[in-house]
């Protein structure tokens, strides 16, 4: 051969690719960290920080990038991107337990987040919606007879915990009572609790009188789509029944969340409120958070498609993360019928499996549980 053949391996295939060229199998998970990259974007240093961090990775063979000004002295903030190998981020880490500056700090923020394993199986939320308005099936399952009769099918075809709203939150829907939230409910969680039925089971629900209701009634998961903003008392209740909470980004409510939305910088917006909402969380309490930032709440399409190519700079929250693209306006094709969408939905759930979400919400079970097998 008069010629060199090369071609990348990927992120994911690493491990593989070291026992196929025979490298020696005890160091395998060692080595890894060496071809495993990360860019970690870091938030407010001093000059003197940012100086610090950037000589230091120079000296380990890699680099920091700072403001062009921290060299100057004209800049007395900078965010930064560090990278490297996660081994050369590790090393620079334990170099920084030496430095002043409260730069040790540091040191243990960036330990935590290379020890974060995102590594999990996807797991399948079944929609039931109980209501006269849902934007895709409103009507048919607001019949209780015909909601339990959805709610055994989402069982039979494989959910993983069954996600139940009383009150459509669709793009200029209006808020129900909750009064009327829970007289929906009560007859399939009557239902539910009479069956012995184990599944875990999340209701949608932005109230707080509507998820102390649910909570003393066998449900385990509230999945507030607000993120506590409609509801201050939200995070004393779902503390109170030591439940598990999703908590999802918003722009707005319902009713004008959709008019011309606008952000600076999507990702970063959505990963610092949700950053804050699990604080607060976590103060009340609440130690089982899932995070969700929110398709279709407050997002053009294009916000959307953002999202969902960089889903995984929300894992660095510590949070499992939840993703709902099941049926929404962000496919283009509100006018088809539901079988044309939930294709769509699964091609789409296809990349966020890949990129190992935790969750998928979704309305056709059924078909996203035999993707998953596929994969």
């Amino acid at each position: 051969m008069d010629y060199f053949c090369i071609k990348e391996v990927p992120k994911t295939g690493i491990e593989s690719e070291l026992k196929e060229i025979g490298f020696d199998n005890s160091y395998i998970p060692k080595a890894c960290d060496k071809f495993r990259y990360k860019n970690l974007k870091i938030y407010g240093l001093s000059s003197a920080q940012a100086n610090i961090l950037k000589q230091t990775a120079l000296s380990l063979g890699t680099d920091c990038a700072v403001n062009r000004d921290v060299v100057t002295g004209k800049a007395e903030k900078s965010d930064v991107i560090l990278c490297g190998s996660v081994s050369h981020l590790n090393k620079i880490a334990d170099k920084l337990k030496y430095q002043p500056f409260k730069l040790a700090q540091l040191s243990i923020e960036l330990k935590k987040i290379l020890e974060l394993k995102h590594e999990c199986k996807t797991q399948i939320a079944g929609i039931l919606n109980v209501t006269p308005d849902s934007f895709s099936d409103g009507g048919k399952y607001y019949n209780p007879s015909d909601a339990i009769n959805q709610l055994m099918k989402l069982i039979e075809d494989g959910a993983d915990i069954i996600d139940i709203g009383a009150e459509s939150t669709r793009p200029y829907s209006e808020p129900v009572e909750a009064e009327e939230q829970i007289c929906r409910l009560r007859p399939v969680l009557e239902f539910i609790a009479k069956e012995n039925i184990k599944l875990p089971i999340s209701i949608d629900t932005r109230s707080a009188e509507v998820a102390d209701y649910a909570l003393t009634n066998g449900s385990v998961i509230i999945n507030d789509v607000s993120g506590f903003d409609c509801d201050s008392n939200m995070p004393k209740v779902v503390s109170k029944h030591n439940a598990s909470v999703i908590i999802q980004h918003s722009k707005g409510s319902p009713q004008n969340m959709q008019n011309r939305p606008c952000y600076n910088n999507v990702i970063e917006e959505i990963f610092f409120s949700l950053k804050s909402k699990i604080e607060t969380a976590r103060e009340e309490g609440i130690n089982n958070i899932i995070i969700d930032p929110g398709i279709g709440f407050g997002k053009t399409q294009e916000h959307n498609f953002e999202i969902l190519n960089r889903i995984e700079e929300f894992y660095a929250l510590g949070c499992p993360v939840m993703i709902g693209v099941s049926r929404k306006s962000l496919l283009g094709i509100s006018d088809n019928d539901n079988d044309l969408k939930d294709a769509m939905s699964a091609a789409l759930a296809y990349s966020l499996i890949l990129k190992n979400v935790d969750f998928l919400r979704v309305h056709n079970v059924k078909l996203h549980k035999s993707l998953l097998n596929l994969v």
